[in-house]
């Protein structure tokens, strides 16, 4: 979603089925989220309720929520927030959480800088991770309850988990499921084996969205989270993620992993009810392929 953005009213309508109808690729969460973080406006004036009516003429201004950390001058973007979760989307070159080398440039902190700004009690849990230099869709959880909800359930709860990637060298066959055993060695180094017993199945669908000159973007479902499962996968069918040094793409074109988180859906586990967060392609994957 875009961080700013107008959108003019043709006809009367009630705000919540107004904005269904006009943000299409929003799920209905996301946009309750908008209107539950004060993100809407209609003729310049703040607008929360769902039945709000709407006349010919008005306009509704989108003002998504960006957090600036004081510490680091990092924009966080929030892509949805209740009373106990937060749903972020994180910049590639970030960790999730702290290593002993690094304990502060994370987006953990951030979002915890972010929370306490708003009431110096508040906390936050980590729920799953995303590698370091990934971008894209990372679920917090605001206390140790709820997160303990989310991960006891996590692989049950999961739906769909989906990344875009841009890769080096065209694909033979434009779709597929990629499946092998992974271990990782004492340098830290993810690799596919037939060792059954000791390394551990991952699977991962593919999908070509667009190809231009030696490049392809994909469409990228992953039915295990293994670590570096698809960095390893598509360096496995000789088509390295652009910026994936680790697994074989020295390609200076693009200053980060062209790797981003887009959609999650899941069973919510407090209620039963699907939810879905999405996440735009980054820019700088977007001049890439010229979307």
């Amino acid at each position: 979603m875009k961080n700013n953005y107008t959108i003019n009213v043709s006809e009367d309508n009630l705000l919540y089925d107004f904005l269904r109808s006009k943000l299409s690729n929003e799920s209905k969460n996301n946009i309750k989220s908008l209107l539950l973080r004060k993100n809407v406006y209609v003729n310049d004036k703040l607008q929360t309720k769902y039945n709000y009516e709407l006349h010919k003429g008005d306009i509704i201004s989108i003002k998504t929520s960006q957090f600036i950390d004081e510490e680091t001058n990092i924009k966080l973007k929030i892509i949805y927030e209740d009373k106990d979760i937060i749903v972020v989307d994180k910049p590639s070159g970030i960790l999730t959480i702290s290593t002993e080398k690094e304990k502060n440039l994370t987006i953990y902190h951030l979002v915890m800088n972010y929370l306490k700004s708003k009431n110096k009690n508040n906390k936050v849990f980590i729920i799953h991770r995303l590698d370091k230099d990934t971008s894209g869709i990372l679920i917090f959880a605001k206390s140790e309850k709820i997160k303990n909800l989310f991960q006891n359930k996590w692989n049950d709860i999961i739906k769909e988990r989906r990344y875009y990637a841009i890769v080096l060298n065209k694909l033979k066959d434009k779709q597929g499921v990629i499946k092998s055993y992974l271990k990782e060695n004492k340098n830290h180094i993810v690799y596919s084996t037939n060792d059954k017993v000791n390394g551990k199945l991952a699977i991962t669908e593919y999908k070509v969205i667009k190809e231009i000159e030696k490049y392809a973007l994909l469409d990228i479902n992953i039915k295990t989270g293994r670590k570096n499962q698809i960095r390893v996968h598509l360096s496995d069918l000789s088509s390295p993620i652009i910026g994936d040094k680790k697994y074989g793409c020295e390609n200076k074109l693009i200053k980060r992993l062209a790797l981003h988180a887009y959609k999650l859906k899941l069973i919510d586990p407090r209620n039963g009810k699907i939810i879905q967060f999405t996440s735009d392609l980054p820019l700088e994957m977007k001049k890439i392929v010229k979307m």
